[in-house]
C-alpha cells in the first residue's frame, strides 16, 4: 500500500516537471526573437510552441531562427536609389572620358 502511494506522487511530480519544463521552454524562441526585435517574432513564437507540443525538432528551428538576422526588403527602396544614382555618376565619369 505505501508503495502505490510513493509510486502515484512519484509519478505526480514528474507530470508537475514535465509541464513546467513545457511552459519554461515552449516561449523561450518567441522570447529571444522579440529582445532581439526580430520582424517575425510572432512566426517564431508560434513555431515555438508547436515544436516543443510537438516534441519535434521545430522548437530547435525556431531557437535557430530567433537568433538569425533577418534578410528581408528593409531598406531596399533606398539601396535602389543608392545605386541607381551610383550608375549614373559612373555613366557621366564613362562619357567625360571618350573622345
Amino acid at each position: 500500500m505505501f508503495l502505490d502511494i510513493f509510486s502515484l506522487i512519484v509519478i505526480g511530480i514528474l507530470i508537475a516537471a514535465v509541464i513546467w519544463l513545457v511552459v519554461l521552454l515552449g516561449p523561450l524562441p518567441g522570447n529571444v526573437a522579440q529582445q532581439r526585435a526580430h520582424s517575425q517574432a510572432d512566426a517564431i513564437r508560434v513555431l515555438g510552441w508547436i515544436g516543443i507540443i510537438t516534441l519535434g525538432p521545430a522548437w530547435l528551428a525556431a531557437l535557430v531562427w530567433a537568433y538569425t538576422k533577418p534578410i528581408g526588403t528593409a531598406g531596399l527602396p533606398e539601396r535602389v536609389t543608392a545605386l541607381e544614382n551610383e550608375f549614373r555618376q559612373l555613366k557621366d565619369a564613362q562619357g567625360r572620358d571618350a573622345p
